[in-house]
């Protein structure tokens, strides 16, 4: 898998998180009955996909620096 920077994969992870579990309170309380369980299973969906982008920031490996593009001191 492609290299993604932390920064990234961290607001993805927060953006997933919150909204899911917005998505599971509102689809729990708020929704009418008809919609419930369609809206809390939309939350378990991005908060399953915040666990997944928790996953990649942990396991990924950090990105080594190009050799072929590092210029040599001279003297």
């Amino acid at each position: 898998m492609r290299y993604i920077e932390p920064t990234r994969v961290k607001v993805l992870m927060m953006l997933f998180f919150t909204t899911g579990i917005i998505g599971m309170i509102i689809g729990i309380i708020v929704a009418p009955p008809h919609m419930t369980m369609i809206i809390t299973f939309m939350g378990v969906i991005n908060f399953g996909l915040g666990a997944f982008f928790t996953y990649i920031l942990l396991t990924q490996i950090q990105k080594s620096p190009d050799k072929r593009k590092k210029k040599k001191k001279t003297d």
